[in-house]
């Protein structure tokens, strides 16, 4: 099952915050040896995370967590923002249409389909979240969300291209050495 949930909601799900942050742990930490920290709960979890972001969250039959990401509204503070500008040429992306998509983690062990099936949710997530008030909307004006992430050129080429055939654009790419 697939859940949006805002971070000051996530109390009311204990079992899947725990092992979506513990999740993320194994991932970033271990998996993939970013350099990110872990509190004292073993979760990793960042300055974002306090901003109150919106988790699509991919709930197994058990009620744990078997995949997620995090978005933020880039009208607000972000990574795009205050780490990756050397990406974008210096220029801020700043939209209420335009959401930043980071943290997108799987469950060691997450079933075939969790991966495709979090990006359909973030489809869904562009139609719900990005439509305007009826009087807010100019004529034949009904606008989605974008999305401005980071993914590992694994991530990219596998699962975006090849898994669900999603169309997507790379602003930058890091220069080698410089990642």
């Amino acid at each position: 099952m697939i859940r949006f949930i805002y971070a000051d909601e996530l109390h009311k799900y204990p079992v899947l915050k725990e092992t979506m942050f513990r999740d993320r742990a194994a991932q970033f930490k271990h998996r993939l040896h970013w350099s990110v920290t872990l509190d004292e709960n073993g979760y990793e979890v960042d300055q974002y995370d306090a901003l109150n972001p919106l988790y699509t969250i991919w709930e197994d039959a058990n009620g744990r967590h078997g995949g997620s990401m995090r978005t933020l509204p880039t009208i607000g503070r972000t990574m795009v923002n205050e780490h990756f500008l050397d990406l974008t040429g210096g220029v801020e992306i700043a939209s209420p249409f335009i959401w930043e998509c980071t943290r997108f983690c799987l469950a060691p062990g997450a079933a075939p389909g969790v991966a495709a099936g979090l990006l359909m949710a973030g489809c869904e997530m562009g139609l719900r979240f990005g439509r305007q008030p009826a009087a807010e909307q100019r004529a034949g004006e009904n606008r989605a969300l974008q999305c401005v992430g980071f993914a590992a050129e694994a991530l990219e080429q596998q699962l975006l291209s090849r898994l669900v055939a999603l169309n997507h654009g790379t602003i930058a790419s890091p220069v080698p050495g410089q990642e």
